[in-house]
């Protein structure tokens, strides 16, 4: 409370375990307060509307009915006087908006000087496809200089976590509690709760260990304290930051601060050894709640996925934008952002074994919106550009798959595919499947596309336009796979040793980790504070390289395609209209991309395919 109320702390994050009492204690006092003495419009965020409703009903509500100061500001008696509704409570000076970040509009519509977030782990990181709900929010409250942005919630997965994150760049407070004997301070800690066995004993989940007799040791001098003793210490803790300060205030706590009767170090002891034995027979459901939920912290799940130092020293040396002997078939995958394109070439072979050609990113000038950006022109370059195989020869993109989730850019992108449809490679509008539900889980990395012109008396149908749903969890499934894999042969992943150096932070840019709104259903979620349009861009180009069904053709299909390499004129230029209803002008010529010169194919560009 004194950080939340310190003018130069502009955000306060609480990275915190259950039973703590933060919204009783902590934002419901800090909320009555400003609706009291300071008001101001203020949001706060809820994972969904259901928990909307639960807060109001258990928490809100009842603190304005027992709080007479607030009972005569806030109508809480009905939904609709005076303005009021579920979702927005007045008071004099300001308002109370609910919203839940599943909500777009919601979330985008309201500014406040006071924004918070309720468990911003379980927030949405892509509100249909405009953007990271807690983004959106903030950027609600950035206008203001005396804004308050307010994180409080239990962490998740570690390298996921968005309260991790947040903790990280903060401060960094943490409680220190004094031992009643030696005086010296310490962070409770699980590592010092100890309990006693008994050698007689040989229980089917618990073994030798006593739970009742679960008791705290302090780590300067082994003094033993009891639950009473440990809740007369916390009384006598203090805050202290660990990291420098610059504007974000944090604070740390788990449940062996509290001192309620359900937090007594005999329940937190049983609650360890039952999630403990299901652990050990496979099931760390109950472990990772354990870590989350008890200790406040985020859970390290174990993976097998590839790292970055492994993939950079698989990489093989050929030039950018050239082909190994290998690649026969080229797609393209592009990551559309607000303010550049990420692109990704990939050539493909027997097998599905693959070769990057190049990643990197085009800045747009104008957020992408406009359909006559510059940035458009530059992604001709490289859809229409011709690429020097090893061979010699040239080989120009068959397919081609553009981001248009997005609903601030997909008519841009829209306009471009509708525009370029005709000219050649096969260019595909595409959306990808990533929300958290079982049908995205499930959904195949290629399904038959969606008509959005559905009107035949407009021009958007007289050129009409498919939308490609990408399933994209899948397809992470068999990237991930693929990048284990090392040497040369069938779905291979190759890369080339001069790639920009984010490559690889982004292509293992997610995990796939139980997910809390799937009910412990392991899904792929993005690391906190890393960019992911490699990863993205890498599922396009295998989503096209599938809807050419590649993985279909047969050793003759193979064959042929590489006794032909030589034999088609690659190299005539290829014309663009600028609008769908135009016809291609003559003498309109695209830049070709693939300007690098083959060399150093090392023994992969010799062998025998």
């Amino acid at each position: 409370m004194d950080a939340v109320d310190d003018p130069r702390v502009k955000k306060l994050v609480v990275k915190k375990s259950a039973q703590v009492a933060y919204t009783d204690g902590f934002w419901n006092n800090y909320l009555g307060r400003r609706i009291h003495t300071d008001p101001c419009p203020i949001v706060l965020l809820f994972p969904k509307e259901k928990t909307i409703k639960k807060y109001l009903d258990q928490k809100f509500n009842p603190m304005i009915t027992a709080t007479p100061v607030l009972r005569d500001l806030v109508d809480v008696t009905t939904s609709r006087k005076a303005g009021n509704r579920q979702d927005q409570k007045n008071f004099p000076g300001g308002f109370l908006s609910l919203v839940a970040s599943n909500a777009p509009d919601n979330v985008k519509s309201t500014s406040a000087p006071v924004v918070a977030v309720e468990e911003p782990d379980d927030c949405n990181t892509n509100v249909f496809g405009q953007g990271d709900s807690i983004k959106l929010l903030e950027e609600r409250a950035k206008t203001y200089d005396r804004r308050k942005v307010i994180f409080g919630g239990t962490p998740t997965v570690k390298g996921v976590s968005r309260v991790d994150e947040s903790y990280k760049n903060s401060d960094q407070r943490k409680f220190y509690i004094p031992c009643h004997e030696c005086g010296e301070s310490h962070v409770l800690s699980w590592d010092n709760v100890r309990w006693d066995e008994d050698e007689s004993r040989s229980h089917e989940v618990f073994g030798k260990i006593i739970p009742e007799s679960a008791f705290y040791v302090c780590p300067h001098c082994t003094c033993v304290w009891n639950d009473n003793q440990k809740n007369r210490n916390v009384k006598n803790g203090v805050w202290v930051a660990e990291a420098d300060f610059s504007g974000t205030a944090g604070f740390y706590i788990n449940e062996l601060y509290a001192p309620f009767p359900g937090s007594r170090f005999a329940i937190l002891l049983t609650k360890y050894l039952e999630a403990k034995h299901k652990k050990e027979q496979g099931d760390d459901g109950d472990m990772i709640v354990f870590v989350n939920s008890t200790l406040g912290l985020s859970y390290e799940y174990e993976t097998d996925s590839a790292n970055e130092d492994e993939l950079e020293a698989k990489a093989l040396e050929y030039p950018e934008k050239s082909i190994p002997t290998g690649g026969l078939i080229l797609t393209m995958g592009v990551d559309v952002q607000h303010d550049r394109l990420a692109v990704i070439i990939r050539a493909w072979g027997r097998g599905e074994e693959s070769f990057l050609v190049y990643w990197g990113e085009l800045a747009a000038q104008t957020a992408c919106t406009d359909k006559n950006d510059a940035v458009w022109k530059e992604l001709d370059t490289f859809l229409f550009g011709v690429y020097e195989h090893a061979s010699g020869a040239g080989l120009r993109i068959s397919a081609t798959g553009i981001d248009s989730s997005d609903g601030a850019t997909n008519d841009a992108v829209y306009h471009y595919v509708r525009s370029r449809k005709k000219l050649g490679a096969k260019i595909m509008a595409i959306k990808g499947d990533s929300e958290n539900t079982k049908q995205a889980s499930d959904r195949e990395i290629v399904t038959p596309p969606r008509k959005v012109d559905v009107n035949s008396q407009t021009k958007a149908s007289k050129y009409g336009l498919q939308v490609y749903i990408v399933g994209t969890q899948k397809a992470k499934d068999l990237i991930s796979a693929r990048l284990k894999l090392s040497g040369i042969g069938p779905g291979r992943m190759h890369n080339y040793k001069d790639v920009r150096s984010d490559y690889y932070a982004q292509v293992l840019s997610e995990i796939k980790a139980p997910s809390r709104r799937q009910l412990g259903k392991k899904v792929w979620q993005k690391k906190a504070g890393v960019r992911n349009e490699a990863l993205d861009c890498e599922v396009y180009a295998l989503h096209a390289a599938r809807v050419l069904r590649i993985q279909l053709k047969k050793p003759a299909d193979w064959d042929n395609i590489e006794a032909n390499l030589k034999q088609v004129d690659l190299l005539s230029p290829i014309t663009i209209p600028t609008q769908p209803d135009e016809k291609p002008s003559a003498g309109v010529s695209v830049k070709q991309a693939g300007e690098s010169k083959s060399g150093g194919w090392g023994s992969l560009g010799q062998r025998a395919t």
